[in-house]
């Protein structure tokens, strides 16, 4: 896939060219602010829905850009759980591995991370690991300028939603940090290690 030189105006993050300026960092916070508005609602919305539910990129190891990616569109927050606190990429990491996922989803997931490590490197001439979080925000937002590019990061934002929503046993949510943050209460019984989804037959 090959990403458009200059995403359109309307996705394109609005920045001076002194990226750490307060007015560029000021507009970074409304974003985050507005990710994880859109992540509370989608999270209250969808819980009815989220019930129990190995192929490698090109990147060598995927899984740490997958972390900064996940860290950068739902962060830590004081008394506000991030992608770190309910654990999405062992999540995600679960949902890679399953041979009864789906294959051609899991291989698109994965190869969002070359995309996002070319695009990275050919802005910045880094990983985006180690972008600063105003370049990693161009960088996704220059990234959501295309279509597959757009379901990429809407993948990435289902899998955090399920993450923190699942029931722990699915490796996400650990001790209900999701649900207690959301004030939910899960339904019962909830599943047993033995008795989750993929190991009934």
């Amino acid at each position: 896939m090959k990403f458009r030189e200059v995403a359109p105006a309307s996705r394109r993050l609005c920045l001076s060219d002194q990226a750490n300026g307060q007015a560029g960092y000021l507009r970074y916070k409304d974003a985050l602010c507005s990710r994880r508005r859109f992540l509370i609602a989608a999270a209250g919305g969808l819980a009815a829905l989220f019930a129990p539910a190995g192929t490698l990129a090109a990147t060598a190891n995927p899984w740490p850009v997958l972390a900064a990616a996940q860290d950068h569109l739902f962060p830590s927050e004081p008394g506000a759980p991030g992608a770190r606190e309910i654990r999405a990429l062992a999540y995600l990491q679960g949902v890679l591995a399953d041979p009864r996922g789906d294959r051609e989803e899991q291989r698109f997931i994965l190869k969002g991370v070359d995309w996002l490590e070319d695009l990275s490197r050919q802005r910045h001439k880094v990983s985006f690991v180690d972008l600063d979080p105003v370049r990693r925000e161009q960088v996704l937002r220059e990234v959501a300028g295309s279509g597959k590019g757009e379901n990429w990061i809407s993948t990435l934002l289902l899998y955090l939603c399920e993450a923190l929503l699942t029931d722990p046993v699915y490796g996400g949510n650990p001790d209900g940090i999701g649900w207690a943050w959301l004030e939910h209460q899960p339904g019962f019984p909830r599943p047993t290690p033995e008795k989750r989804y993929g190991v009934l037959k």
